[in-house]
């Protein structure tokens, strides 16, 4: 099928199994959730997706392609890690033009993708602000819209909101919610989405699927908890 497919995945760490044969299936632009525990094997999967881990067994395809072998760089997948990973050396415009940079993009391309990014996480005013002036608000919009700016098929969010105070949290998951929204609409970019909250995977995926251990884990097949569209509910 189209979009994510993650089969039969597998993976120890040191001889201690973190995943066992876990399979999801994402539609493309569908937004589904990872929650549970710390442990519980939520990055790990994440880093098996992106080519950053290799598992033991199973395979993952991207639009009908085996990916498990392929470099992250040519998967077609962005991810935005807890932490952000911002180049402090750059400012916000040019961390947000470095993968198309590095793909040999044009200049006046670069220039006109790194506004439509911008404009669409509302940062468009900040282009040119070095990324230590920047709130951890702002940091987090500014990693995600460098991780759009290959347009990838598959969007992954390691705890996106992290670290953020409630009120903060609450504001920009709104944000979040709506750009997802229109990214799925204009791209039908599929999202896999890890977090601890349970109210933030409700609020901004249509699925969610809670792991646990490797011996009590609803992922063969996963628990859909509510049905209404992202974006409607209330944080």
């Amino acid at each position: 099928m189209s979009g994510l497919n993650i089969v039969a995945i597998a993976k120890a760490f040191a001889g201690r199994p973190v995943l066992d044969d876990v399979s999801l299936s994402l539609e493309p632009g569908e937004r589904l959730a990872l929650v549970g525990p710390s442990g519980c094997g939520k990055s790990t999967l994440l880093r098996i997706v992106a080519g950053l881990e290799s598992p033991d067994r199973g395979r993952i395809e991207i639009d009908d392609i085996d990916v498990t072998d392929v470099p992250t760089h040519r998967r077609g997948v962005g991810m935005v890690f807890q932490d952000d990973q911002l180049f402090p050396h750059l400012d916000v415009a040019d961390n947000v033009a470095f993968a198309l940079r590095v793909r040999g993009v044009g200049r006046a391309e670069r220039t006109r993708r790194v506004a439509e990014l911008l404009g669409l996480v509302g940062l468009g005013h900040l282009a040119e602000a070095h990324v230590g002036q920047l709130s951890g608000g702002e940091a987090k919009r500014v990693a995600l819209a460098r991780s759009l700016a290959i347009a990838p098929r598959v969007l992954l969010l390691d705890e996106p909101l992290t670290g953020l105070d409630r009120e903060r949290h609450d504001s920009l998951m709104t944000e979040l919610g709506s750009i997802l929204d229109a990214m799925g609409r204009e791209t039908g970019t599929s999202v896999l989405l890890v977090t601890h909250d349970p109210a933030e995977a409700d609020f901004l995926a249509g699925r969610v699927v809670r792991l646990t251990d490797r011996r009590d884990r609803e992922v063969a097949n996963p628990v859909i908890e509510g049905s209404d569209e992202p974006g409607d509910r209330q944080p």
